[in-house]
Formats: structure tokens, C-alpha cells, sequence
């Protein structure tokens, strides 16, 4: 008689391996994070780790897409607040949430290392995509409801709120002073001010 595998305690491991990955590849870089790390990380066998995942480069791609899956989520829920510009609150506020792991700096510039790999960059693509997916559509929701300047396009305006994003996770990965905690609220001005500088006459 074939196991049955309970669903809920299949992904509970994944996730477990995945969360497991995240801390020894931000620790120890993607080339020194190796298989027997993460296992004893997760408190697993071998063959455990090798179960759900064949490489160690797709457990990687198991973290991006995780983080590509959380912003699908963060746009399901921005589209229902009714304020375009709650909605664009919320991404930054998400922002500065996921920038404040602590592993978060080593991460980054551990997939910076092997982000030329095909695999990686499909999946890193992904993940942008998606993210500014979710920004035009905020911004295009805000610029409709006249709160957002008009004389840059959405596509335009959202490249700009994407590279300040980015720019404020590059300089966390890069700055050990420079936190999400200390410098949140910094962000969020900026973006906002940015967004509503016409409205607001600057």
C-alpha cells in the first residue's frame, strides 16, 4: 500500500529547508553554503534535503520564487483597499518589512554572485516583473484618481519608485548602519514626495 503524504506537512517541510537555505546562503555566500549546512541548519538528513530539492541551486530558486509568490499575494491584497495611495503605502511599508531580516544584506549579495546563471536570472526577471507589475498598477490606479504628478508617465514614474527600492536594498546588503529600521521612514518620503510632488507644488 503506497504512503499517503499529508499536503500540509509536505510544504511545512519545504518551507522549513527553504528558511533553512536562506540563513546558511546569506551566512556563507551561495558557494560556500553547502547541502550539509542547510540539512543541519533544518535539522535533516541528506536524503530529506535531496527529496525536495535535487541542487542546491534549486533551493535557490525556491527562495525567489517564495518571494515572487508573496508579492502576487501583496497584490491581491493592495487591490482591494479602495485608496490607490494606501495601496502604494502598503508595497513600501512591505518593503522596508522584508528589508529588515537580518539576512536579507548576506542574500542579496550572495545571488549578486551567480545572478549571470541562467536559472537565476530567469528567476530574478520573474521577480521584478512581477514587482513592477504590482507598482504600475497602483500608480496607474493613483494617477486616475488625480494624487499622483502628471507630467511623467506611469511607466516612467514606476521605474523610478523600482529603483529607489532597489537602491534601498543594495545599500542594506552594503552598509551594516544602514537599516530598514533606521531608514524606513526616509524611504517612504521619498517615494511618496516623489509620487505627489506636482500635487503638492515641489
Amino acid at each position: 500500500m503506497a504512503r499517503t503524504v499529508d499536503p500540509e506537512r509536505h510544504e511545512a517541510q519545504r518551507l522549513r529547508i527553504i528558511d533553512a537555505a536562506l540563513t546558511v546562503i546569506a551566512s556563507r555566500g551561495y558557494r560556500g553554503a553547502t547541502t550539509a549546512a542547510i540539512c543541519r541548519e533544518a535539522a535533516i538528513g541528506s536524503g530529506t534535503f535531496f527529496h525536495y530539492f535535487p541542487t542546491k541551486v534549486d533551493v535557490l530558486l525556491a527562495i525567489l520564487d517564495l518571494g515572487t509568490q508573496e508579492v502576487a499575494q501583496l497584490r491581491e491584497h493592495v487591490a482591494e483597499l479602495s485608496d490607490p495611495m494606501a495601496a502604494i503605502s502598503a508595497i513600501i511599508d512591505q518593503a522596508i518589512v522584508d528589508a529588515g531580516d537580518e539576512r536579507i544584506g548576506g542574500f542579496v549579495q550572495a545571488v549578486a554572485a551567480v545572478m549571470r546563471e541562467a536559472s537565476v536570472a530567469a528567476a530574478l526577471q520573474a521577480d521584478e516583473r512581477a514587482q513592477r507589475e504590482l507598482l504600475t498598477e497602483q500608480i496607474a490606479r493613483a494617477r486616475a484618481a488625480g494624487k499622483v504628478r502628471t507630467d511623467m508617465s506611469v511607466e516612467r514614474l514606476t521605474s523610478w519608485v523600482q529603483l529607489v527600492l532597489d537602491g534601498f536594498l543594495e545599500r542594506i546588503a552594503t552598509e551594516p548602519d544602514f537599516t530598514a529600521e533606521g531608514e524606513g521612514e526616509v524611504l517612504r518620503a521619498i517615494v511618496l514626495d516623489f509620487l505627489t510632488a506636482e500635487q503638492t507644488g515641489r
